[in-house]
């Protein structure tokens, strides 16, 4: 959240031509009931997510040329769903419900070429989820962003190495800082072919 993936995957877009795609935030009917009350709200909003993230990953793959999803299913469950359950706001059994539910998705559908993971520290998430000043993110509890930062992390250090391209995001200006651009391209062109 707040880290810039909408902004990098729509750059990326533009300059090597791929079809982008976004994920659906302002379609969940549970999302600002979930920012009211996470527990009632936990489980609905996620599975709600894993639902379009299933249905979007599997249209990505008919699809004939590159594309760019901005969020992908493997977040929803592996960070967002998994943080709420941690903190017990999703039960046991509802988190064995979900988590099958993800990993036999997982089964069906083709794994993305690449991951971009865009690393950054607490503060510069908080910062920047404070500065765009959505209205139902402002009673946003900061450890579960933490909790969230801390479980992407863990993620990507598990993820297939060869698939996943770590970038530092504190000290890189993608949008407005022409060099780091460069050097941005540079190195992703080691992972597209």
């Amino acid at each position: 959240m707040g880290v810039g993936k909408t902004t990098l995957s729509k750059k990326m877009a533009e300059h090597f031509g791929f079809e982008v795609h976004y994920e659906p935030a302002v379609e969940n009917p549970y999302l600002p009931l979930f920012y009211e009350d996470m527990k009632k709200w936990a489980f609905h909003s996620q599975m709600f997510f894993l639902g379009k993230s299933l249905e979007s990953h599997f249209h990505l793959t008919q699809k004939d040329g590159p594309v760019i999803q901005d969020r992908s299913i493997y977040e929803h469950a592996e960070i967002f769903a998994r943080n709420l359950f941690e903190r017990g706001l999703i039960s046991p059994n509802d988190w064995q419900i979900y988590y099958q539910i993800y990993k036999t998705g997982l089964k069906i559908l083709r794994p993305p070429d690449l991951v971009v993971y865009l690393k950054a520290s607490d503060d510069l998430i908080l910062q920047r989820i404070r500065k765009r000043n959505r209205e139902f993110e402002k009673k946003i509890d900061e450890n579960y962003v933490i909790g969230l930062n801390r479980l992407y992390d863990e993620w990507a250090s598990g993820f297939d190495q060869k698939k996943i391209m770590v970038v530092d995001y504190d000290n890189l200006d993608l949008k407005h800082n022409v060099g780091h651009w460069q050097e941005f391209l540079e190195t992703i062109k080691t992972f597209i072919h």
